[in-house]
C-alpha cells in the first residue's frame, strides 16, 4: 500500500482525518478542486456530490479514497455553526461510494468560488504505486 495513515498520541484523535499520511508510491495524482455543478446551493448536497466527484476523478487514474494523501475543503462564508452541514455531506458521499476517506485535511474558509452558486470546493493529491 502506498499510504499509510497516522494519529500520534500526542494530538488530538479525531474521526474525519488522520494528522500524517506517509506515502511510499512511485505515482502522484493531484486533482483539481472538484465542484458540485447540477445542484442546488445547498452546502450538505455540495459537498456529497464534490466528494463522489473526487472519488470518480481518483477512480479515473487508477486510485481510491485509500490512496489520498492530502485534502483541502474550500467552503464560502465559512462559519463553525456549518460544520453539521458539511460533515452531513462528508458521510452521504461515503455512504454513495463505498468507501471512506480520512487523510490529512485542511478546511478554509473563503469568500467566493468560480461562479456565485457553489458553496464547497476540494481538491485532492493521493499516491499509488
Amino acid at each position: 500500500m502506498a499510504v499509510t495513515l497516522i494519529n500520534s498520541d500526542e494530538l488530538p484523535q479525531l474521526d474525519i482525518y488522520h494528522h500524517v499520511a506517509v506515502a511510499s508510491g512511485a505515482k502522484t495524482i493531484y486533482l483539481a478542486g472538484q465542484v458540485a455543478w447540477d445542484t442546488e446551493p445547498d452546502l450538505a448536497l455540495q459537498t456529497e456530490q464534490a466528494y463522489v466527484n473526487v472519488h470518480t476523478a481518483l477512480k479515473a487514474a487508477g486510485a481510491s479514497f485509500k490512496d489520498l494523501v492530502r485534502v483541502r475543503v474550500y467552503v464560502v462564508g465559512w462559519t463553525q455553526d456549518l460544520m453539521p452541514e458539511l460533515l452531513k455531506g462528508i458521510e452521504n458521499a461515503r455512504a454513495r461510494v463505498g468507501e471512506t476517506a480520512t487523510p490529512p485535511a485542511t478546511l478554509i474558509g473563503v469568500a467566493s468560488l468560480d461562479v456565485p452558486e457553489h458553496l464547497v470546493e476540494i481538491e485532492a493529491t493521493a499516491v499509488i504505486d
